[in-house]
């Protein structure tokens, strides 16, 4: 199983966006993680479509927009539009059935989808949608802020969905080398990591390290 590094541009340096992403990239990420937040269903605003779309325009990394927001369905195709590769949707903003539309839209455009759940949410919560879904992002802090320490309690979680869903299972917070370690034991193949990876001296150190932790 191939290890996927997913630096979150939450911790990037915004003054420099551009730098910081072609840095990532030189450095071997694999995808970035685009965190979209509106100040209603997690307390922080971050950016919207339109920095996106110039996202897009100075790498060539697939761009993994996780969707933080309620009503989600009234943004998805902007974030399309602006150039997501794949689409991350919460369980907890929108129903199984709604769910299950909008993955027949996306993939019929060529753009993954996944459902993502917060640490308190139960797998039950998302045991139906599973089979429309190309990823789970499994969120190991309380989405809102980056910067986050890990929460230990997801681990259980991860190794059980592992035994349910064969896709991939990605992990957003709190996420540096030794907690990869644990998290890809578990079953987990695609790691988000903001703080660690953008405040590290060699990116290309820190990035190895998550991709190779064991």
């Amino acid at each position: 199983m191939r290890i996927k590094v997913a630096p979150s541009i939450l911790s990037a340096d915004f003054s420099c966006l551009d730098r910081e992403i072609k840095k990532v990239e030189s450095a071997g990420a694999d995808m970035l993680h685009i965190d979209i937040m509106d100040g209603h269903f997690v307390p922080n605003i971050t950016i919207g479509p339109v920095v996106v779309k110039y996202i897009s325009k100075v790498t060539r990394l697939p761009l993994d927009v996780h969707l933080m927001i309620e009503n989600p369905e009234k943004f998805i195709d902007a974030f399309v539009a602006a150039g997501s590769n794949m689409i991350t949707l919460h369980i907890e903003t929108i129903s199984a059935s709604a769910f299950k539309r909008q993955a027949g839209r996306l993939k019929k455009k060529n753009v993954s989808v996944g459902i993502s759940l917060n640490p308190a949410t139960p797998l039950a919560k998302i045991k139906s949608v599973l089979k429309y879904a190309d990823f789970v992002l499994v969120m190991s802090v309380n989405p809102g802020f980056g910067g986050q320490k890990f929460i230990p309690s997801v681990l259980p979680k991860i190794k059980k969905l592992r035994l349910m869903f064969e896709g991939s299972i990605s992990v957003d917070g709190g996420v540096n080398d030794l907690v990869a370690a644990e998290l890809i034991h578990a079953g987990a193949d695609i790691l988000a990591s903001g703080s660690y990876i953008f405040c590290a001296k060699n990116t290309k150190q820190a990035i190895e390290r998550i991709r190779n932790a064991r």
